[in-house]
């Protein structure tokens, strides 16, 4: 089991940057693929970023490309993602996913553990 927090989420004006925080308890963080996800009212749970094991490689939804960056730090159990430019369309709560095995970044059904989402609201 591994267990996940995220923060850092909060209100912040259209074109400001916010930098969210997952940070992990339990078995061996460096041992999983981690991702962030996101979820608007009324919409499905859609996909932002994923980083692997040891940060070799990362990958993004294509909306999200050059807005967004995802990091971790493995001896502090955290992944990161930098939002910047945020627009009032990415207000949503996030959550962060992480798995042992991964085929396919963006299928929310590949991930095991489930953070409980952080809430990023942007305004005009």
């Amino acid at each position: 089991q591994v267990q996940l927090v995220e923060s850092g989420g909060g209100e912040v004006q259209a074109g400001n940057s916010l930098r969210l925080s997952c940070v992990a308890s339990g078995r061996t963080f460096s041992d999983y693929v981690v991702a962030w996800f996101r979820q608007a009212p009324g919409k499905e749970r859609e996909y932002v970023a994923a980083i692997t094991r040891t940060s070799v490689a990362t990958n993004y939804a294509d909306s999200h490309t050059g807005r967004f960056t995802i990091s971790r730090d493995n001896f502090k159990n955290a992944v990161f993602l930098q939002m910047d430019t945020l627009k009032p369309e990415d207000s949503a709560i996030y959550y962060c996913a992480a798995t042992k095995a991964i085929t396919h970044f963006n299928r929310k059904d590949e991930y095991d553990f489930w953070g409980q989402g952080t809430q990023v609201t942007v305004s005009l």
